[in-house]
């Protein structure tokens, strides 16, 4: 899995943070490599934003403050912040599988970039509108 290249959504990327219990092997795989250096994980501004509003409505545990998670996080180069874009935007509009913002403001993100999802989302899967790595 040398040089992948990947975009990350919220909930694949906790459950890589609190420990990769419940990953695809795929996805697995994936964060495995990039712990390695082996790959580069995106990660696009609205999953930072969705952690950070699990973490005040007390759904997740980061046991740090989300800015600290994240500082963490991209202290290793082979995670990258993907910012928002207003083409992120216009093309969200147009994904009309999901009624989640999130999931399509993340799943234009991956189209963008041309690369995989890293996602058990089956609405996102079923979609066709990025490939899917779980």
């Amino acid at each position: 899995m040398a040089d992948l290249l990947a975009v990350a959504d919220t909930h694949a990327l906790l459950l890589h943070a609190l420990g990769g219990g419940h990953l695809g092997q795929e996805a697995a795989a994936a964060f495995d490599a990039c712990e390695r250096g082996d790959a580069t994980i995106y990660v696009p501004a609205p999953v930072m934003w969705e952690v950070c509003l699990l973490a005040r409505a007390v759904r997740i545990n980061l046991r740090r403050s989300p800015s600290i998670f994240f500082d963490d996080l991209f202290s290793n180069p082979a995670y990258q912040p993907l910012d928002l874009t207003p083409a992120h935007v216009l093309d969200a509009d147009t994904l009309t599988f999901t009624g989640d913002p999130f999931d399509a403001l993340i799943c234009a993100a991956a189209r963008e970039l041309s690369l995989p999802l890293i996602t058990r989302d089956a609405k996102i899967a079923a979609s066709g509108a990025v490939k899917v790595l779980w």
